[in-house]
């Protein structure tokens, strides 16, 4: 388990370089030219044309309402949302050259595009806009039945490679592989307990055929993998996630027909969809900025104010939107630790590092007093655990101290005592942010910088210049087999801590890989 931590940290690591948005779209756009490809070739039904033609209609269709909608609500356009939409239904979707047909793409395109603002709780869009779309096409096709219905043809024996290996990169870069793998056991389970059934029925034994055709002929790693996956329609909490993943396998393994409409694959999913929507939908509020502070020499908090019921726990982080004209390819969302802790509600405070010039920081760092900013949600497992006589590790590196600082002034404004250690990880002691929250904690901490800090309180000790890995981490903290271990901070370090962490009672990370 220690060596597949580590490599999954490595890998959200490297992926993280590229922004989701553009790393899902690329996944989309081979799996695109695969399927063309494959179609030319022969191996794959339809006519080679007929994909394009409708990538075309989609985008466009997509991308109009798009565009006028931005315009009306006053945010930048951004194309690249609009081509993931667009590709995903295009496997969702028959690809056709007939007229009426492509009509029928286009009516999809403009309902999954309208979805996003028609369908949407303060800023935040409930159903997965390609869902919406194909869902609204196939009632519209009972009356109609020249338009066309979903085919889910992405469901293809020759496509179920590509769609592993591109849909699990895109999985370990949204760090949703348990949660879709929930989702698979609970659909490929059912399917076969509903072939069984079937067949038993009239009389025809079930072979390794039927079997494998059951595994690789369904669509299901595709629904999991771009759909079911999006985090804007996920819900707050792991469990939760596990929830709505089981739900939505369980309506996509067994269809459940109503009149003449399956529930069934998209279907499902606006289903747990709107199941996630329960869960989450007090998250999404809006933010009046109140002004900003320098902790440490390259770190900012930015403070503001919380209206209506926001409500978090500490440790979790929120997705704060600054809509700004030319947007770079990473959008105008980013997530952020909370810094402050529940009891300071309705104050709400976030840290960020100064660093990299993105478009985003720039418009954030512009953001005057009095403007309010919409969180699109509040996500994260990143909790103590409830029982308060758990002895706890705290492993943090830089900025990755922030989720810490809520939880230890929660801990002091609720009067909680428990048993904690903090390792502290920064580049120098002048960059050892939030000491005084950290102070009035009263925990040991042991400080890992490049320089000895001069003037550290009774309860820190400097644990020296060298680089924290694996042994020293054991060698710091002796009772770490006892501890349930969290540690915040790049992908490299919880990687290089990763046989050390293996031996704590359990283990809890919250990995970034900057902005």
């Amino acid at each position: 388990m220690t060596s597949l931590t580590a490599v999954r940290n490595r890998a959200v690591g490297a992926l993280g370089r590229v922004s989701m948005y553009r790393f899902v779209l690329v996944a989309l756009g081979l799996l695109a030219v695969v399927a063309f490809v494959l179609t030319l070739t022969g191996q794959l039904a339809g006519e080679p044309l007929a994909l394009p033609a409708t990538v075309v209609v989609l985008v466009v269709a997509i991308a109009a309402v798009d565009a006028v909608a931005q315009r009306l609500i006053g945010r930048a356009w951004r194309v690249e949302s609009a081509v993931i939409t667009a590709l995903i239904l295009l496997f969702v979707l028959r690809p056709t050259l007939d007229p009426a047909g492509l009509a029928g793409i286009a009516i999809a395109g403009v309902a999954a595009s309208a979805s996003k603002y028609l369908i949407a709780w303060r800023g935040r869009h409930i159903l997965n806009p390609a869902a919406a779309g194909a869902t609204i096409l196939t009632v519209l096709s009972i009356p109609l039945p020249d338009l066309g219905a979903s085919a889910w043809w992405i469901g293809s024996p020759v496509l179920a490679i590509p769609v592993i290996v591109l849909g699990g990169l895109v999985l370990v870069r949204t760090e949703k592989v348990r949660v879709v793998l929930v989702f698979l056991a609970v659909a490929v389970g059912i399917a076969l307990v509903r072939t069984f059934v079937q067949y038993a029925e009239v009389g025809i034994a079930v072979d390794g055929t039927v079997i494998s055709s059951v595994l690789w002929s369904s669509p299901f790693l595709f629904l999991g993998a771009f759909m079911l996956s999006e985090p804007l329609t996920l819900p707050p909490r792991r469990r939760q996630q596990y929830l709505v993943a089981a739900i939505v396998g369980a309506l996509a393994g067994w269809p459940i027909l109503i009149g003449e409409i399956s529930l069934g694959q998209e279907r499902a999913l606006i289903i747990g969809n709107l199941v996630a929507f329960a869960f989450a939908w007090r998250a999404a509020v809006r933010l009046q900025f109140v002004g900003r502070s320098a902790p440490t020499p390259s770190v900012r908090e930015l403070t503001f104010r919380a209206h209506r019921g926001f409500r978090f726990q500490p440790g979790q982080y929120l997705e704060l939107e600054v809509p700004h004209a030319r947007p770079d390819a990473r959008g105008t969302r980013r997530e952020f630790s909370i810094v402050s802790a529940p009891a300071e509600l309705p104050e709400v405070r976030i840290a960020m590092r100064d660093g990299s010039q993105s478009s985003y920081k720039r418009a954030l760092a512009g953001v005057e007093p009095g403007r309010e900013l919409p969180v699109t949600g509040v996500w994260g497992d990143f909790v103590l655990p409830a029982r308060t006589d758990a002895k706890v590790l705290l492993v943090a590196a830089g900025i990755g101290v922030t989720p810490f600082v809520s939880q230890l002034r929660q801990m002091r404004l609720a009067g909680e005592r428990r048993d904690v250690v903090m390792v502290y990880v920064a580049s120098t002691a002048e960059e050892l942010a939030f000491r005084d929250d950290i102070v009035a904690a009263g925990i040991p901490v042991l400080v890992v910088t490049r320089d000895e800090p001069a003037d550290l309180p009774e309860s820190w000790s400097w644990a020296g210049a060298a680089r924290l890995d694996a042994a020293r981490l054991a060698a710091l903290v002796p009772d770490l087999g006892e501890r349930h271990a969290f540690v915040s901070g790049p992908p490299r370090l919880i990687a290089d801590l990763a046989p050390a962490l293996g031996r704590a009672r359990s283990l809890t990370t919250d990995a970034f890989a900057g902005y």
